[in-house]
């Protein structure tokens, strides 16, 4: 059996010093980073399943569950500390704010957190493209460049090649938390976990038997999606949001929202906190640097990408707070005009180190920005047409359109039956996305027929969801103690 396999029991922080290439029974020569499902791909199916089974007696199902703190565990709050380093110190108090609202909204900020724990866990050593940072909350709808309504994982900003039952986990997790906040029964908020992982292993056996070409374009339709809604009142709430969205082009109705009202040229308007012009930031920047940075973005783009792109020129930018867990990074807007007149908005969002990365080894990219545009490129069905990267003054990023279509779920509102459904289309978009850079067949073989990874998997959420909790306490305590800054929010 290859060393990764023999080394599966093995947490993945101890397996990362000095780690050799794995050597595989059944395979050529291979590339010394290259992982087994990457490996796998040019082997026979019999070959790949025999790899798979071998995997499964080295790293069980089962042993993928339940979750107990090690006694040497990180202090969460020094985690949370140490990845607000390099943030704009005034937006960090809004970062923890935001985290303290609920235990649900702290687990969207604690993805460090979290990776920090399941470092210490059992791995298969099956590694892929994942998202990184896989909640309920990042997946939803949005349009295609093709203007095509799609389900998807929405946010990519710690992608990386990494374990893919990591993602599986915090998905599930996630699902538990978000049960919880909505006052399910605890049978309900296991059940919907293990509903998730059931529709994971589901999809993923779906995949192994399709051709590559149609597994690789296949996407979910969000309105087909929308017309299999049982709660009509649900069926109705994003029924509203998709005419929302698709009432307007999304830059038209930013244009409306953040524009201060006349002047030539448009300028965005402030509304500090959360969305300001930072004179500090235009004074340490200079002129030619924002130029080149701009340039770099473009040349990121495909050629004919950048036809479109160049028939508009920017007119203002601004800082624009976004999210949780991206509080208190260097992230913004860029208003574009065209000659006609027409507006375009583009996101801006520093890219630092995958909170993945530490745990499992270098990332192949030397760039941030284009580790989050390469991993959303290949998990996505369509990526926005104008997604690139770039690079300022020691900070890297990526830019993408600010909303075009989007279409967030409404968690909150969801009851047990609501975030049964959605948990299984969050898992069937996210085998999906594993199917596009894993080896289904390999991962469908480990998953098996039996329900012993939902089981497992169902287990490990409950007592995740359990040490949620308790570092949200953790985080409430330190707050009041006077260890960490939380600003006021209205």
């Amino acid at each position: 059996m290859s060393t990764t396999v023999e080394q599966a029991t093995t947490p993945v922080a101890e397996r990362h010093a000095g780690r050799k290439s794995p050597k595989l029974p059944f395979a050529p020569e291979v590339t010394p980073s290259a992982p087994i499902s990457q490996q796998s791909l040019l082997l026979s199916p019999e070959l790949r399943q025999a790899m798979a089974k071998g995997i499964r007696e080295q790293c069980s199902r089962k042993s993928l569950g339940g979750w107990k703190a090690p006694k040497d565990r990180r202090d969460p709050v020094d985690i949370l500390i140490e990845t607000s380093k390099g943030r704009v110190e005034s937006l960090v108090p809004i970062r923890y704010a935001r985290m303290m609202a609920s235990p649900f909204a702290f687990y969207r900020g604690a993805a460090a957190i979290m990776a920090s724990d399941l470092s210490t866990t059992v791995s298969t050593g099956i590694h892929l493209q994942i998202c990184g940072d896989c909640h309920l909350v990042n997946f939803g709808g949005f349009a295609t460049p093709e203007r095509k309504l799609v389900f998807d994982i929405n946010d990519f900003d710690e992608t990386t090649v990494g374990p893919w039952e990591w993602d599986v986990k915090r998905l599930c997790a996630s699902l538990v938390v978000a049960a919880r906040a909505n006052s399910c029964s605890a049978d309900d908020a296991r059940g919907i976990a293990w509903e998730a992982a059931t529709a994971y292993r589901e999809y993923t056996a779906e995949y192994a038997r399709m051709a590559l070409l149609d597994a690789w374009y296949d996407h979910i339709d969000l309105q087909d999606v929308i017309d299999r809604i049982q709660d009509e009142q649900m069926k109705k709430i994003a029924s509203k949001s998709v005419r929302k969205a698709m009432e307007h082009t999304a830059h038209t109705k930013e244009f409306i929202k953040l524009t201060a009202a006349g002047g030539t040229p448009p300028r965005i308007q402030d509304e500090p906190p959360l969305i300001y012009h930072d004179e500090k930031i235009m004074s340490e920047v200079s002129e030619d640097e924002r130029q080149k940075a701009f340039e770099n973005y473009r040349l990121s783009l495909l050629p004919e990408r950048r036809v479109l792109l160049d028939r508009f020129k920017i007119v203002d930018s601004a800082v624009k707070v976004v999210g949780v867990g991206s509080v208190g990074t260097y992230c913004g807007i860029l208003l574009m005009v065209s000659g006609n007149g027409d507006p375009l908005f583009l996101q801006f969002k520093e890219a630092r180190e995958s909170v993945i990365d530490p745990f499992i080894g270098k990332n192949v990219y030397p760039h941030q920005g284009q580790r989050v545009v390469a991993g959303q490129r290949l998990m996505q069905s369509a990526s926005d047409m104008f997604l690139g990267w770039t690079e300022g003054p020691h900070r890297h990023f990526y830019l993408r359109q600010l909303r075009d279509a989007k279409i967030s779920p409404q968690v909150e509102l969801m009851q047990a039956p609501n975030l049964r459904r959605y948990g299984r289309l969050c898992a069937h978009a996210l085998a999906r996305a594993h199917a596009r850079s894993g080896d289904a067949v390999l991962l469908s073989t480990y998953l098996g027929k039996s329900d012993a990874f939902a089981d497992a998997i169902a287990s490990f959420s409950v007592a995740y969801a359990d040490q949620n909790e308790r570092d949200h306490a953790a985080m409430v305590k330190a707050a009041r103690a006077g260890r960490i800054d939380v600003a006021t929010l209205n």
